[in-house]
Order: structure tokens, then C-alpha cells, then sequence
């Protein structure tokens, strides 16, 4: 029995040698990101976006084989455990993080860049029953808050911030932020917003003509009183 959980353990801590070699990029990426994350251990140990990571990346090796049961099935059992669904077919650049994880879920055409960051909800879909590319491209340094959904064929520029629960079916150009349904494209008074998206301070264009027209009443109302 002691060498049994001796082994166990051995093949255990092996485990985690491999993952955090071969995933390195990623690992410091998650702690970069999440202030919670508080060592490489517990990335390893507990976060369900690297996992689901490290599934479709072997289940994209046999996709690429033409093992499409095989890479279906471990995409399959890999949402069952992380609640994360990718289809094998999906690429996926370097380090990709996604935080929390829940409800995500990447199409089978989908194109992902380098250093993008997804949190939970997130639907990057297709919106009918064409063939070929009918998931969108997502550029690099692009981060897609939490709940949008970003739909069909279409690109999604670099340096790029999709707020929360945004709808996009149409491009969207690099250094774009997108906010509402449809989504729409608003400029940050010439600023570019942090990495970690701070949906706070996310603008929204109609919410700025609203807020300028209430301005002009108000100020033609004092104009006209005696």
C-alpha cells in the first residue's frame, strides 16, 4: 500500500513537472492577470481554464489526425470537469488565459491570437449552418468580458476589449472597445483601458449622447427662463 501511494505520488509530482514546462507561458500569464492566484501550485492544481487548456491541446493533436471521435471525446469530458467547451477544431495562440471559466464556449473554426483573456460566458459562435469559417478570429491582446457573445465570421482586431455581455456580429477594428447589443464601437476619450478590463470605466456611446443632450436642455432651459 506504501508503495502504491509512493508511486502515486511520484507520477503525481511528474505530472506537475510536465504541465509546468510545458505550460510555463501560461502559468506566469494566470498569475500576472489574477491577484488571487497565489502560486504556481495552486494554477496547476485549481484553475479550470488551464486545465481545459491542456485538454484541447491534446485533443487539437488528434483533431489534426483526423481522430475526430477521439478528439471529440476528450473535448466532451474536458467540459464535463471544467464547465469550459472548445471544440478540438479551435486554435488557440499562446498564452491564452481564461478566468473563472464557466458557460465559456469556442466554435470549431475559431482562430485565437496571442495573449488573449476571456472571462466566464463568453460565446465566440456562428450564427448559421454554413460551411467553413463560421466562427469569428480574435486578434492578439484582445480581452472579452465577462458574458459576450461574439458571433460569426468575423475579426476581431488587435488590442481590441469587448465589455461585458456585448453582442458583436459585425469586424471590429484593432484599438476598438465594444460595449452594448449590438455592439457598438466607442472611443475612451484617447485612452486605451488596462488589460484587466475594467468594465467600470467602459464608455458607452449612446449613454454619451444622452448625457450631452441633458447638458444642452439644461443649459437652453436657463437660457429661456425670465
Amino acid at each position: 500500500m506504501i508503495l502504491l501511494l509512493g508511486i502515486l505520488l511520484v507520477l503525481f509530482m511528474v505530472k506537475v513537472y510536465v504541465i509546468s514546462t510545458i505550460f510555463a507561458e501560461e502559468i506566469k500569464t494566470i498569475q500576472k492577470r489574477d491577484p488571487a492566484a497565489r502560486s504556481v501550485f495552486e494554477v496547476i492544481l485549481l484553475y479550470q481554464g488551464l486545465h481545459a487548456l491542456i485538454h484541447h491541446r491534446i485533443a487539437h493533436f488528434f483533431y489534426r489526425k483526423n481522430h475526430f471521435l477521439t478528439a471529440r471525446w476528450i473535448s466532451q469530458v474536458s467540459r464535463s470537469l471544467t464547465g469550459i467547451e472548445i471544440h478540438p477544431g479551435a486554435t488557440i495562440g499562446r498564452r491564452f488565459f481564461i478566468d473563472h471559466g464557466m458557460g465559456v464556449v469556442i466554435g470549431e473554426t475559431t482562430v485565437i491570437g496571442d495573449d488573449v483573456l476571456l472571462y466566464q460566458g463568453v460565446t465566440l459562435g456562428g450564427t448559421g449552418l454554413e460551411k467553413g469559417k463560421r466562427h469569428p478570429t480574435i486578434g492578439n491582446t484582445v480581452v472579452i468580458g465577462t458574458g459576450a457573445k461574439v458571433l460569426g465570421n468575423i475579426t476581431i482586431g488587435d488590442n481590441a476589449y469587448i465589455g461585458a455581455n456585448a453582442v458583436v456580429i459585425k469586424d471590429v477594428p484593432p484599438n476598438s472597445t465594444v460595449v452594448g447589443v449590438p455592439g457598438r464601437i466607442t472611443k475612451q476619450d484617447g485612452k486605451k483601458i488596462d488589460v484587466s478590463l475594467d468594465h467600470i470605466h467602459v464608455l458607452d456611446p449612446i449613454m454619451q449622447t444622452v448625457e450631452a443632450l441633458e447638458k444642452r436642455l439644461d443649459a437652453l432651459e436657463k437660457k429661456t427662463k425670465p
